[in-house]
């Protein structure tokens, strides 16, 4: 953990690579600000430290509207920590909390309600009802900025229980009405129109800090796509990710532009927000309730909220692997939009699941173009194909003998996949990298250096994509 000291000298030096791994606020001015807000840097005796945008709310301050704290990429501590306070805080990304409620997100975790109250608060300065309302608030103003919705409307989509709570939340925020909020949205530059429509979906840029490999991350989506539920689309270099989601208030279709690595744009006045870069997306979602949820998701699939500094200083120090961090800065470990799906994908593969999708599937309401069909539950692939590895794996993820979810216990999660019958240790290790989002699988059976941890998942990563190239050390070993 890095001392106040070190903070203060990554505020001096407007450093981004800890945006998102702390705040801080001013004491004098009543704002908090990312760690890499252009503004000029206030005295150190002002100056306060807090480990969430959700802690500096509850001390009172708004966010600064010059760097808009509440967008940066999540803290990448959340994925590597597989304690309570990991789980919980991975859980309330996906919207449990509102969903749930407090009751429901302890249940979850296997804790009392106190007992989870108190973790949270001890570690991150807030307890679970002032993180999901801190989010609550983001999502509100996304779709104030993006969307010509009413301001009711907006209220409860983004999870509010009255429209009250909605106008005090956003006063306490940002220090401003949702009229106000709206009218200051950038109307140039920002990569986001103004006035969208729920038909034309939701514009959304999904930041990441430092380097990000997106053609690599643009390469394996591509080679996996599933018909019906996927499709990768346009030239090299500039193709667009589309899939469709299962979401627990309805449905979705996601879109995902490809960023070249390297890639430089005009900058605009929105830029400060996003100095590590993002990925332009857009959402239609039959419930605007989802929208959380969904982003996350999202996130999760593309790695958003890694630590390519810490990855790359750790995996760049290894003879083997050395090279291939410097050929490949920020390379990712991607995630998965639906753990269910993904779990059933790695056991089945490609084709076989293209035919799950074909007979069991349920049909979009609206197909969008190839896009036609929502992977099948568990539930219904359990009656259906009540045989076999695929059937026993179903009717686990059906009844909740396996949770896959983002607050699952991943040594349990990995624990009960063994316990199937004809599960093998490659499948779940692939399972446990992607569906569970774990950054430390090592391949099975495998002794790979102690140096690697807590990136082995990283590693893994790098010495496949050099295999797939025909370049240095990949090419000689099994991973």
């Amino acid at each position: 953990m890095i001392d106040e000291d070190t903070r203060y000298e990554a505020v001096r030096s407007r450093d981004a690579r800890f945006d998102g791994e702390f705040f801080f606020a001013v004491e004098t001015t009543g704002i908090y600000c990312r760690p890499s807000c252009p503004a000029v840097t206030p005295k150190r005796q002002n100056v306060r430290f807090y480990p969430t945008a959700a802690a500096a709310q509850g001390s009172g301050f708004r966010a600064c509207r010059r760097c808009r704290p509440d967008a940066v990429p999540g803290s990448a501590e959340w994925n590597v920590r597989a304690d309570v306070v990991g789980r919980a805080m991975r859980l309330i990304g996906d919207g449990v909390v509102d969903r749930e409620g407090v009751g429901g997100l302890a249940v979850r975790l296997g804790y009392s309600s106190r007992q989870v109250q108190r973790q949270l608060t001890a570690e991150v300065g807030a307890g679970p009802v002032a993180l999901a309302r801190a989010q609550r608030a983001h999502t509100a103003r996304v779709l104030l900025q993006t969307t010509g919705l009413p301001v009711t409307h907006i209220a409860f989509a983004a999870g509010f229980a009255s429209v009250r709570q909605f106008n005090d939340t956003i006063r306490a925020v940002y220090a401003s009405t949702p009229s106000e909020l709206r009218a200051a949205a950038p109307r140039t530059g920002s990569g986001v129109p103004r006035g969208a429509t729920p038909t034309a979906g939701v514009p959304l840029r999904l930041a990441f800090r430092g380097p990000y490999q997106s053609t690599d991350v643009f390469d394996l989506l591509a080679a996996e796509a599933v018909p019906g539920i996927e499709d990768v689309g346009g030239p090299h270099g500039r193709r667009t990710y589309r899939r469709t989601l299962r979401l627990p208030y309805g449905s979705g279709i996601a879109a995902v532009d490809e960023r070249p690595s390297g890639a430089r744009r005009r900058p605009g006045p929105a830029d400060a927000a996003h100095p590590g870069g993002w990925l332009d997306a857009r959402l239609h979602l039959t419930d605007l309730r989802d929208l959380t949820t969904a982003v996350q998701r999202l996130r999760r699939l593309f790695d958003l909220d890694a630590d390519p500094y810490a990855v790359d200083e750790r995996l760049g120090a290894d003879p083997l692997l050395g090279r291939l961090v410097v050929a490949r800065p920020g390379l990712r470990s991607p995630g998965a939009a639906d753990p269910d799906e993904l779990a059933v994908r790695a056991l089945v593969g490609r084709t076989a699941a293209e035919d799950l999708v074909r007979r069991y599937g349920k049909a979009l309401d609206a197909p969008c173009g190839t896009l036609t069909h929502l992977f099948p539950e568990p539930a219904v692939l359990a009656q259906a194909e009540p045989d076999g590895t695929l059937g026993a794996l179903a009717a686990a993820l059906a009844d909740g003998a396996l949770r896959l979810d983002p607050g699952a216990d991943r040594d349990d999660a990995h624990e009960a996949l063994l316990a199937l019958a004809g599960m093998d240790e490659g499948t779940a290790a692939v399972i446990r990298t992607r569906a569970l989002g774990d950054p430390d699988v090592a391949p099975p059976g495998q002794d790979v250096p102690d140096g690697w941890r807590p990136w082995r998942s990283y590693a893994v990563r790098h010495l496949r994509v050099a295999r797939q190239r025909g370049e240095g050390p990949g090419r000689d070993r099994t991973v």
